[in-house]
């Protein structure tokens, strides 16, 4: 034999190798793991063709792209036969028998709700792609997972539809299963957070005839609302849409709003329903991102639905179709993900009980995996939250012609958009602004108002209050011939008005709120609340706005003013007190007043003393003189004549000041005596409380509430019938068995004070309400067009013709907001008056004196420089203050006496001409001369050197000073006879 070479062995060792390798592959691919996964679905229906085909496309694809994965899914297919028990036994059947890992299906929510539990027990998940029930949910299985979008997650963009057309009432139609009530609780939840309510709640049954599906939406016909909520699927749908169009409940005013249970499918309704039942219809509908990818999958799934059910025409992949298809590839990815060697159940032999079952030993594991799974699937982003598949974003849809157009878009974030992929919406909302054009049913533009009073329908029963007190607001009479009731008053009246501005017609009848006898059923608080009850469907009348009733019932906006008000009698005193001539100046005023009239006698005095004779005398006369002066100018009767120039500036800016105060003074003092001062007997609700006096209210009113919370004695509180009785009651008082005050709501009041303004005064307001308005059910739509109306008819010229008819004009009664003011004159009125004739006065005082100091100066230094005390310089200073000036131009005569020159004199007086016997010391002409001065020790005048006459004009001078000095005293004979004296 040939012995092999060393490259023959390397090329027989690298074939062994490439043939271990194959066979190794090979057997690899043999060896995959099979996983039973049971399918329930309900063969006979749309849904199930269509969910089993994309499963098993799905599980083509996954595998196809994946085919180096251990595990591969097995279908195991039950029918349930559209039926819960069956989908119950196929479920039972694949856990036990099949021993299947997971389920997907049932396909509806009723199926579900028994799968769910069976899973749970067995532990092994169940994935449903088409069982959308809110109450799936509250089940909380930790092996249940729902592919499928919550039908809650679409009522939020319902009510953002709601709101952005202003809707506060709607209907909900829905099949009367548990699919369709689950919802229900969900939506009053979303109409609540847009101020809207569910109004009336209309059942179908899930195989309702035509007939009785016409006897419900009749019953509809004849209700308010006109707003209405499909949830069911789309064959009862179509049913319900066709039946509407033959009773005339597609036509104009009419709302309809499918949710996806319809939307979602609207392909499998006919497009001759479509088309002639349906246009206008708006819907909700699971919005879908196109992609290459779910472009090619749909062009391949017609293809092969197409050759497995070939009699099947036309046929649309829509959203169900995606998510079964979704959901495969999640279980696929899953079960790889959870691969172990142990896949089976572990037997239960603790009872012999036939429904006990065995529990998957993966299942724990394989449910971890799924809540786990993300990828990217046709449907969109595939994510598990709580076992169930995240909210996506919405198409608001409007039907039209054979289909629907989408006219915005909803998301959770941004709410109503008009473009999904539109980033400048950086805030959620609800305006239809952001709504595309919709046509309406009817072929309508308009926008619904969302509700109409039914052309057939009862009219409205409004109650109107009976009473016998304020009957100008509202009056029942009855007509004996007729034997009807007429109701008239201010507030029907503008009741009617209001109802004339609504751009529709309202019927409507009042029915008074009385007893067979005619008397008074109870109190406005028992009247308002038969709203509450339904026994009205709104009150009219002097019904007042307050906090506890809005808790039964909706106000309108008020049409009169507010509040709870106290009316007493008023005394009027003022023209019989002797002392009323001082009420029109405060005592602030008065003291101002006479200060200010001194001091300008005081300032006139000190300008007036040294030049005018008239302030000059005694001094009591001259105190006299001053105080004369200044306070005769309040009557302009002052008779002496000013010669100083400040004095007369300082009379000019005092005399204007009296001019303003004795005007204002008489005018005031005229009112007073003139026009009656109407004060209130009491002004504070304190004062009721703690005298403990009887006060008053009118029957049936809320103001007896309000007392008792104001801590009023219940047994202090009496009830008036009418506006007489209130006057007797007021009349006798509360100590001769009547009433202190009464109390009733503003508008009243002013009507009982303009009968009895003579008599009785309001004190303000003492309870802070809204005024009257009109009662309507809670969320009528009435209350929004009323309260508008209201304002159209309160701002217009119709309300001054009500008022006028109803209240009357106005009376010539005082005003009683001003009734309790004492209208006297302050000092704060006059207070700048008096700053600027103090600053005049001031000013001419202050330059009067300064000029006097100047000019006297070298007389008052003579003191000044001695040794004197101060109070002796002072003293001095005051005495030559009190000479006359003779340098003033009243003093001065025309020419020089005694040969003297007029330059040398001091002073001379006018009085006398006769130099040889003066008679006083100012008669005496005296030289000045410098030439002397002062002995430092007798104080006598000295000659100084070069003075020829030590006894001349020096002893003159002095001699001057001296008499000066005493002016009183008798005068010498001769200037001798003076120095004698000196």
């Amino acid at each position: 034999m040939k012995i092999p070479t060393r490259r023959n062995a390397f090329s027989l060792f690298f074939f062994f190798i490439i043939l271990s390798e194959t066979n190794f592959l090979a057997k690899t691919q043999n060896t995959t793991i099979p996983v039973n996964v049971g399918v329930i679905l309900n063969d006979d229906t749309w849904n199930g063709k269509m969910g089993f085909s994309c499963i098993n496309m799905s599980l083509e694809d996954f595998y196809a792209s994946n085919s180096h994965y251990r595990t591969r899914v097995v279908l195991n297919s039950r029918d349930s036969k559209s039926d819960v028990v069956g989908a119950a036994a196929a479920a039972l059947d694949l856990i036990r028998t099949v021993e299947v890992e997971a389920i997907i299906g049932p396909q509806n929510s009723m199926e579900a709700n028994f799968v769910i539990d069976l899973g749970k027990k067995a532990q092994v998940p169940i994935i449903s792609f088409s069982a959308t029930s809110p109450s799936l949910t509250s089940l909380r299985s930790p092996y249940f997972f729902r592919v499928a979008q919550n039908d809650s997650s679409q009522l939020k963009a319902i009510s953002a539809i709601i709101r952005a057309f202003g809707w506060r009432e709607v209907v909900p139609i829905y099949i009367d299963t548990d699919y369709g009530q689950s919802i229900i609780p969900f939506l009053i939840d979303a109409l609540q957070d847009v101020d809207a309510r569910i109004s009336y709640r209309s059942v179908i049954p899930p195989m309702a005839t035509d007939e009785q599906i016409e006897q419900e939406l009749c019953k509809l016909k004849t209700m308010q609302t006109r707003v209405f909520i499909v949830h069911m699927p789309p064959n009862l749908g179509s049913q319900l849409f066709t039946n509407a169009k033959e009773i005339g409940m597609m036509s104009e005013g009419y709302v309809w709003i499918m949710t996806s249970a319809i939307t979602n499918s609207i392909h499998l309704i006919e497009s001759l329903v479509l088309r002639d039942s349906m246009q206008g219809v708006l819907g909700v509908k699971t919005d879908i991102l196109e992609t290459s990818e779910l472009e090619n999958f749909t062009i391949r799934w017609k293809r092969k639905f197409h050759q497995d059910n070939p009699t099947i025409l036309n046929v649309e992949l829509d959203v169900i179709g995606l998510w079964a298809y979704d959901a495969a590839s999640a279980l696929a990815r899953a079960i790889e993900k959870a691969w172990t060697t142990n896949f089976g159940f572990e037997k239960t032999t603790t009872s012999s009980n036939s429904t006990d079952l065995a529990i998957s030993l993966n299942g724990p594991k394989l449910s971890k995996a799924l809540l786990s799974t993300r990828f990217n699937g046709l449907a969109g982003e595939f994510s598990l939250h709580n076992e169930q598949q995240q909210s996506s974003n919405f198409q608001i849809i409007n039907v039209n012609g054979n289909g629907e157009r989408v006219i915005a878009f909803w998301t959770p974030e941004n709410g109503l958009i008009r473009k999904l992929n539109s980033t400048n919406e950086s805030m959620y909302s609800t305006s239809k602004e952001n709504v595309g054009p919709i046509i309406w049913p009817g072929d309508s533009w308009c926008v619904p108002k969302g509700w109409e009073i039914p052309p057939n329908g009862k009219k409205l029963r409004i109650g109107v209050p009976v009473k016998d007190a304020c009957t100008e607001f509202v009056k029942v009479t009855h007509d004996p011939s007729t034997n009807t009731k007429h109701v008239t008053g201010y507030s029907i009246d503008i009741f009617k008005a209001v109802m004339e501005t609504l751009p529709y017609a309202v019927s409507y009848e009042f029915i008074p709120f009385a007893k067979p006898n005619g008397d008074s059923a109870g109190t406005y608080n028992d009247m308002v609340y038969q709203v509450y009850l339904g026994k009205f469907d709104a009150v009219v009348g002097d019904t007042t706005i307050i906090a506890n009733r809005s808790n039964y019932v909706d106000f309108t906006l008020p049409y009169t003013e507010s509040g709870v008000t106290m009316v007493v009698p008023i005394n009027d005193n003022n023209r019989k007190s002797a002392w009323v001539f001082l009420k029109p100046l405060t005592w602030d005023l008065w003291m101002t007043s006479g200060c200010f009239f001194v001091f300008i006698g005081f300032v006139v005095w000190v300008l007036e003393h040294r030049v005018n004779d008239e302030f000059r005398g005694p001094p009591l006369h001259e105190i006299g003189t001053s105080l004369w002066y200044s306070f005769s100018t309040m009557v302009f009767a002052q008779r002496e004549a000013l010669v100083s120039n400040f004095a007369r500036f300082v009379m000019i800016i005092w005399v204007f000041v009296v001019l303003i105060l004795t005007q204002s003074y008489t005018a005031s003092l005229a009112s007073l005596l003139t026009v009656q001062q109407l004060q209130p007997t009491v002004t504070d609700v304190n004062q009721l409380i703690k005298s403990g006096v009887y006060v008053g209210y009118h029957e049936a009113s809320f103001v007896s509430g309000i007392l008792k919370e104001m801590n009023f004695d219940e047994n202090k509180l009496k009830e008036y019938k009418s506006i007489e009785e209130c006057d007797e009651l007021l009349s006798k008082g509360s100590a001769n068995g009547g009433i202190a005050a009464a109390f009733d709501n503003t508008p009243c009041m002013k009507l009982f004070q303009r009968k009895y303004c003579s008599k009785y005064t309001m004190v303000g307001s003492i309870y802070k309400t809204d005024g009257f308005g009109f009662v309507f059910p809670i969320g009528s739509p009435l209350v929004s067009d009323v309260s508008r109306a209201i304002l159209n008819v309160t701002e217009g010229e119709k309300m001054k013709e009500i008022e006028k008819k109803w209240l009357g004009e106005q009376t010539n009664c005082p005003d009683s907001n001003t009734q309790d003011s004492s209208g006297s004159l302050s000092f704060a009125s006059f207070s700048g008056l008096f700053l600027i004739a103090g600053i005049a006065s001031l000013s001419a005082l202050i330059i009067s004196v300064s000029m006097f100091l100047y000019k006297e100066r070298q007389q008052i230094l003579i003191r000044f420089n001695s040794e004197s005390s101060i109070w002796r310089r002072i003293y001095h200073t005051l005495r030559i203050f009190d000479r006359r000036d003779l340098s003033s131009h009243a003093f001065r005569n025309s020419a020089p006496r005694n040969g003297v020159d007029s330059d040398h004199v001091i002073g001379t007086t006018d009085a006398s001409t006769n130099t040889n016997c003066p008679q006083n010391s100012s008669r005496f002409l005296v030289h000045t001369n410098s030439h002397f001065s002062f002995s430092e020790e007798s104080g006598m005048p000295t000659r100084e050197s070069g003075d020829p006459n030590p006894n001349g004009q020096a002893f003159q001078l002095a001699l001057a000073i001296e008499l000066s000095d005493h002016p009183n005293q008798e005068s010498p004979k001769t200037p001798e006879r003076a120095l004698e004296n000196c």
